[in-house]
């Protein structure tokens, strides 16, 4: 009996020791798939955009499993803090205010603030133009901050980037002020009905977010994206992307 017990724990033990290997070699990611070219869902279910093949790639790298969490931008930040994820990477601007709550890997992606408008607008030619109008955006994004710092704009917020460009075919809004890459992607779908004025009026770049103070993580998430740079992989993810 005490052999068999001994082989009964012995198993108990490896058995745990298995779990916790197979638990560490997952990388769950928390990700707002509503964000066209980064991450949104396709018509099979599936998660597609330039963000989602990155960290696939980034997970590859570092020999993990990468399991993707849907979440409502307004509580990404507080569902990594509270553990729900190992890490976000959903187009997110790395600025000193998120700096406090969450740590950044290294910029991955240059971008800016743009403003989209109905084709026939041509009184709008820049943020200054957007003094006295309805300007849609998503709530909590540096699109959000970029025009409720000026006096004058009215800033209609919503929960979606697909809810704030809505509002604008809708005639409720004279503009959206959002992300470049993601202003243009929604232009060339619909390139009769709006269009991207100039260039972005805001420099920003993108990180992907870790827990604070996760240190060993957060190396490996950078070594492993300087890895798929140095061999070529993220070019080739870009120019899936954003190939003209």
């Amino acid at each position: 009996m005490r052999r068999l017990l001994v082989v009964m724990t012995i198993a108990s033990a490896l058995f745990a020791f298995c779990l916790a290997g197979a638990s560490a070699q997952t990388l769950t990611v928390g990700t707002d798939a509503a964000y066209k070219p980064f991450e949104f869902i396709d018509e099979q279910g599936e998660f597609q955009g330039f963000d989602i093949d990155l960290i696939r790639a980034i997970g590859e790298a570092m020999g993990m499993e990468v399991v993707l969490i849907n979440t409502a931008w307004d509580g990404i930040i507080p569902g990594l803090i509270n553990g729900d994820y190992d890490v976000i990477i959903s187009a997110m601007t790395i600025t000193p205010e998120r700096a406090e709550s969450v740590d950044f890997s290294d910029p991955y992606f240059d971008a800016g603030q743009s403003i989209l408008v109905r084709k026939e607008r041509t009184d709008i030619q820049g943020r200054d133009d957007l003094i006295g109008k309805t300007v849609a955006v998503q709530i909590g994004t540096t699109g959000d901050l970029a025009v409720s710092e000026v006096e004058g704009i009215k800033v209609s917020r919503f929960n979606l980037m697909p809810e704030a460009f809505q509002e604008l075919l809708n005639g409720a809004a004279d503009a959206v002020v959002g992300d470049n890459a993601t202003v243009i992607d929604f232009a060339a779908q619909n390139p009769d009905l709006v269009t991207v004025i100039g260039e972005p009026f805001t420099e920003e770049q993108y990180g992907i977010a870790i827990r604070k103070g996760n240190k060993e993580l957060l190396a490996k998430v950078n070594a492993a994206l300087a890895q798929i740079r140095a061999d070529g992989t993220y070019q080739t993810i870009f120019d899936k992307w954003f190939s003209e």
